[in-house]
């Protein structure tokens, strides 16, 4: 599967646990949803996916790749220590320069 790199390199992070290469994947002012919040800046976004890292350890297997316009939407397996897990969630992403703006997690 052929990913745009920062995608390529934010997977590559979640999987190594790396909370501070994964927020390097997005803007200053980008803004991520998930599990009905939302996190604004690449330091809430760090802070975010660091707890998420400790709470879940959840790692991802892309699946495929389809673009909506301006989103990619990546589908992806889901592996860690949640209830129901593997999951297949998709990542919907708008990605400007290189750099992810807006992330949307949904089931």
């Amino acid at each position: 599967m052929n990913l745009p790199k920062v995608l390529a390199d934010l997977v590559t992070a979640q999987n190594e646990f790396n909370s501070v290469a994964y927020a390097n994947c997005f803007s200053e002012t980008a803004e991520v949803f998930d599990e009905g919040k939302t996190h604004s800046g690449r330091k809430a976004i760090e802070v975010w996916i660091d707890d998420s890292n400790k709470k879940y350890q959840s790692v991802m297997e892309p699946l495929s790749i389809t673009h909506d316009g301006s989103t990619s939407i990546l589908s992806a397996k889901c592996s860690g220590k949640f209830e129901g897990s593997p999951l297949v969630l998709q990542f919907h992403f708008d990605i400007e320069d290189g750099l992810i703006q807006r992330l949307r997690v949904t089931g």
